[in-house]
């Protein structure tokens, strides 16, 4: 029994380090690269329900993304590079604990779904261009093809939206698109491409997964809540919640107030609860008193934390005001919306309206 139990030990062990050589091998000449998905799989029923997890399974493993989560989510908003960093450490957490808490069958077939998620990219892997036999000059024309894709995306994303110049830039970026789909035809040779198929197993389609984000942090303790009792995420369970950040000084929150008074009044009786969270920017913004007039004057009846230390901005990493959170029954932050809801033409009421409808018919 002894024996058996250093074995499992230095299997863990050596698991463990393949999980953070795999992590190393992102960084190397493409790693930049390769997209970052594992986490956002792990978080999906549907992944979980592909890797056959038990029920004990699930939770011991939903223990760790709250740890995780607590650092993940807050960093989506990192330089670029310093995101990947924190990333492929939190990932190398996950690789662990799969590796101590997970079947080899079940380890392998996780690798598959990323790989499956990462796309074409995938190959810019070093690991996985060396089990396909693609040469270097392969890699190198895939890489032209992704650095295009990405470039594009960028200055696509640095338009506002109504800009005129959008529309050329929307066509750009899907004809870089294409170009890198198109890639893996004309770059890998038909006999890469079969040993490829070989090594991904069973079809799996990431495209379908809906709970790739994060869970809501838990709401940091505040002296004042104004129009309810302190409330808590863990209490909120059951509830579809939307959370907003505001300030009550902010031209740009005023033009959401319709909306979120709107969504108080039509979608509470649906479950559906309404929760602001004013953090301040200026000094006048961090007198309790002010925001409660202010709340008064709007006609802001749901509930509202006053975070005055901004401690509950830091937890989710917010960055502007307005932002609107989408959390679902189970706790899982599931979209959100920064900025103006319906700025210069957008929809974005309709859309989180919408995201709305689908999580209640959810079990």
């Amino acid at each position: 029994m002894k024996a058996f139990c250093c074995l499992v030990s230095v299997v863990a062990l050596l698991l463990s380090i393949q999980g953070h050589l795999a992590a190393q091998e992102k960084n190397g000449a493409y790693g930049n690269l390769v997209p970052q998905y594992l986490l956002g799989l792990v978080h999906a029923p549907e992944v979980h329900k592909e890797l056959k997890l038990s029920v004990k399974q699930i939770g011991d493993l939903e223990a760790l993304l709250r740890k995780v989560d607590a650092q993940w989510f807050p960093a989506r908003n990192l330089p670029a590079d310093t995101q990947r960093a924190v990333t492929v450490k939190l990932e190398s957490q996950v690789w662990d604990w799969f590796g101590k808490s997970a079947t080899e069958e079940q380890r392998q077939r996780l690798r598959q779904l990323e790989y499956y998620a990462q796309g074409n990219r995938m190959l810019l892997r070093s690991d996985m261009a060396e089990r396909v036999g693609l040469q270097s000059s392969q890699q190198q024309k895939l890489a032209v093809l992704v650095r295009a894709t990405d470039e594009s995306k960028v200055a696509l994303a640095r338009v506002a939206f109504g800009d005129p110049e959008l529309k050329g830039l929307q066509e750009r970026a899907e004809k870089a698109s294409r170009a890198e789909r198109d890639g893996l035809t004309k770059i890998v040779r038909p006999e890469q491409r079969e040993k490829l198929k070989s090594l991904l197993g069973d079809p799996f389609d990431p495209a379908r997964l809906k709970r790739v984000h994060a869970m809501a942090p838990e709401f940091a303790p505040v002296e004042h809540w104004l129009n309810s009792s302190p409330l808590t995420m863990r209490e909120l369970r059951g509830k579809v919640v939307l959370i907003h950040f505001y300030a009550f000084q902010c031209h740009n929150c005023h033009a959401n107030y319709g909306i979120y008074r709107r969504w108080h009044k039509e979608l509470t009786d649906k479950g559906v609860v309404v929760v602001g969270i004013q953090t301040p920017e200026t000094n006048r913004e961090r007198d309790a008193d002010a925001v409660k007039a202010a709340a008064r004057e709007s006609d802001l009846k749901f509930p509202i934390m006053v975070d005055l230390q901004s401690e509950n901005w830091k937890a989710w990493g917010n960055t502007m005001w307005p932002c609107v959170y989408v959390v679902d029954k189970q706790g899982y932050i599931r979209l959100w919306w920064p900025g103006e809801l319906n700025w210069k033409g957008a929809t974005g009421d309709k859309t989180i309206e919408a995201a709305v409808d689908s999580l209640l018919a959810e079990e």
